[in-house]
């Protein structure tokens, strides 16, 4: 028996491998996306590190706008900049900066004749993607092409991103450089800079980015690059060789947030008030980083790091020979652990059969496998991937935990759930009453379907422990439950914090509408008296929306025969909980369909007032909002606020700005409605002035009928 199970087990481990490595093999997006993210970790897990002594950073900040005014500045400045730093000994200068349009002829000229006696000046430009605009002069390009030294017979096209167009700077200027290269910075999809681009091309020639065109000079050595029938195949400075992928993209191997490297402001340079050797014999690097006028970069260490600084950290992994390595070998290490690990982790689960033991040999195989993969990322510079060995030791755990609860324990689990799994408290009386409830199937029905939702919850989960987080979820989960039960609604369901309630199910009641409205003023007087004791207790404030709708729809219960639970589908679902998430739009509590409306207005008793709203019993308000066509449904529909506190005058404000909205008067509208979020702060008042706004600018056609497209849920 023990053998069966350590094949089985055993089995089971090497199938999730082999899905794994499938998974892997078909850079599946999605989990690419999840790979790079962990990777991301390990670099804040390790923190910062130094970066080359050679590299410096001066920057256009604060401190130098300050004292020497607006960006931009004359180019007798720059000229000034550039010849202190050969006077302080700088090697190579390199200037994330272009000078694509000529200003004053002399002070162009003073710069041109700086550079071209400093002799040291690496150029920048950039490339474009628009088909129109500045066509490159190539003879200013030519002189910084890369030389491909070998290329293979088969190779028809290389994978370098080609642009069509180029922003250069003017040929004075290029022309007394020492050199020049672009200086774009493509992010990943997620908007996260992890690779530089270091070629590109341009009318099929290959050219250098501004950090390997400065390399070059302060190497001294030209660039070189072999092309295979793949792509890029290697690229050289004299003697070293830089790691690239196909696509000349080179792996980033961060050291740090903003200022890491060795930062100078450009007026201390400008001013001659830097010590002696503070840039002698280093490599330079010359950009903005005052607010407004330099380019933010997102990446793993830090999330505005300036453009400047991804160029020194290029040079800065070339001269420290501080590469993240990912080849051949680094991808045959990483396949083995895909499959070592789930194996690993198959035969001490076979060896228990208690849960929480599974259950911990699971937490220590994940965390030992984490540990020498950021050992080896921080020892060794491999950059492996993170995900897919996860997935498979994952995939091990669930698929011997699926064995063991569906194929071992499946006679103890099913007479343990025999009569837990379906019958709810709510039910129990009407099971009693009648056990063929507990059949499968269902009835049409006219039911009122309340759903209510916390807002930003996934925000508030963050600020909040696991346990912080279970217990005001408890605090106000149970208190709202109750008074659904107190108005004789059935609570169907939770959905996280979310709370679905049906009435006129499965009980019938003919106040149905008034009860489910009923219910919703009073969550939102209860959550006030749970905002106070939360905030006693050192909890955040909570905020909810509820939808609420009356219809048609398929009651009873829904599933197999050995599981099913007592529920509500169909569009009058739907559409209560697309209500819900309206409040969000319109910064409201509460918003009920046309249709429960209708049913309220017809009950005994009710009361109507001038203008839009309706009252109950001078307790209730409910005021038109909108006719909206909400995501996913066809035809619109009339939604309306219900509330117990709104103001007559606001109501009736709205009412008229609405009537002149729908008229397509949109300026008298805007001002009405503007008034009343002056005077009241009123929020739906504020949503339809933005709207009139937008139609003043660019009017709809005369065959508007006045529906609004949600465009989200």
């Amino acid at each position: 028996m023990k053998t069966r199970r350590f094949i089985i087990f055993a089995s089971i481990g090497i199938v999730s491998a082999i899905l794994t490595i499938l998974i892997y093999i078909q850079k599946v997006d999605f989990f690419n996306a999840i790979d790079l993210k962990l990777k991301d970790v390990r670099f804040r897990m390790r923190g910062e590190v130094m970066p080359d002594k050679r590299v410096v950073v001066v920057v256009i900040d604060g401190k130098s706008i300050n004292e020497l005014g607006r960006w931009p500045w004359d180019r007798k400045v720059i000229a000034q900049l550039v010849g202190n730093l050969k006077s302080y000994g700088a090697k190579t200068v390199a200037l994330d900066i272009v000078f694509s349009e000529t200003s004053d002829l002399h002070s162009d000229k003073a710069l041109s004749e700086a550079m071209r006696k400093s002799g040291n000046v690496v150029a920048g430009y950039f490339f474009r993607y628009e088909e129109e605009g500045q066509t490159a002069a190539l003879e200013l390009l030519q002189p910084s092409k890369i030389k491909v030294v070998r290329a293979t017979e088969d190779v028809k096209e290389v994978p370098i991103i080609t642009y069509p167009n180029v922003e250069l700077n003017i040929p004075v200027i290029s022309e007394a450089s020492a050199g020049s290269g672009f200086f774009n910075i493509l992010p990943d999809k997620d908007g996260i800079i992890r690779t530089a681009n270091l070629l590109m091309l341009y009318d099929g020639e290959v050219y250098p980015s501004l950090a390997l065109s400065a390399l070059r000079h302060y190497m001294e050595g030209e660039i070189m690059l072999d092309i295979a029938g793949y792509g890029v195949d290697g690229l050289y400075i004299k003697d070293r060789r830089i790691p690239v992928d196909e696509s000349g993209r080179f792996t980033l191997n961060y050291y740090g947030r903003q200022g890491t490297f060795r930062t100078i402001p450009a007026t201390d340079v400008i001013n001659g008030r830097l010590q002696k050797d503070v840039v002698k014999d280093a490599i330079v690097f010359v950009g903005a980083t005052e607010i407004g006028i330099y380019d933010v970069r997102v990446t793993p260490l830090d999330p505005v790091l300036p453009g400047v600084e991804i160029h020194a950290t290029v040079v800065s992994n070339v001269l420290q020979d501080r590469f993240l390595i990912r080849d051949a070998r680094v991808t045959a290490l990483e396949i083995a652990f895909v499959l070592a690990f789930p194996i690993v982790l198959a035969l001490f689960l076979a060896l228990t059969r208690r849960t929480l033991i599974a259950l911990v040999s699971f937490a220590v195989i994940l965390g030992m496998y984490a540990f020498i993969n950021y050992f080896i990322f921080t020892h060794y510079l491999l950059n492996l991937g993170v995900v897919f060995s996860l997935i498979s030791v994952s995939m091990t755990y669930l698929g011997s935990e699926a064995y063991r609860n569906f194929v071992e324990e499946r006679q103890g689990r099913f007479l343990k759930k025999a009569f837990t799994s379906y019958v709810s408290p709510e039910l129990v009386g009407e099971i009693m009453k009648n056990p063929q409830m507990l059949k499968l199937g269902g009835e049409k029905r006219e039911i009122t379907v309340l759903f209510s939702d916390i807002r930003g919850f996934t925000a508030l989960s963050e600020k909040l422990t696991p346990k912080s987080l279970v217990s005001l979820l408890n605090q106000y989960l149970g208190p709202m439950t109750d008074i659904v039960l107190k108005h004789r609604g059935t609570l169907d369901k939770y959905i996280g914090d979310a709370i679905m309630a049906i009435y006129n199910a499965p009980l019938r009641i003919e106040d149905h509408p008034l009860l489910a409205c009923g219910t919703a003023i009073e969550m939102i007087k209860k959550l006030e008296e749970l905002n106070t004791a939360f905030r006693e207790k050192g909890f955040p404030e909570i905020d909810i929306g509820i939808g609420i709708n009356t219809g048609d729809a398929i009651v009873g219960n829904m599933g197999t025969d050995m599981r099913f639970d007592y529920t509500a589908i169909g569009d009058t679902v739907n559409l209560a909980s697309r209500l819900e998430g309206l409040n969000k739009i319109y910064g409201t509590h509460i918003i009920v369909s046309e249709f429960t409306f209708k049913h309220y207005s017809e009950l005994p008793g009710l009361t109507p007032r001038s203008g839009a709203g309706r009252t109950l019993n001078s307790k209730l308000m409910f005021r038109e909002l909108d006719f909206i066509k909400v995501k996913g449904k066809d035809k619109p529909v009339i939604i309306y606020e219900l509330s117990d506190t709104s103001n007559e005058a606001i109501v009736k404000s709205f009412e008229d700005a609405l009537s002149l909205y729908r008229k397509q008067q949109f300026k008298d509208a805007y001002k009405m409605f503007q008034s009343i979020v002056t005077q009241y702060k009123d929020k739906p008042s504020r949503i339809f002035a933005e709207r009139c706004k937008e139609f003043i600018e660019s009017p709809p056609s005369e065959e508007w009928d006045g529906v609004y497209v949600a465009k989200t849920k």
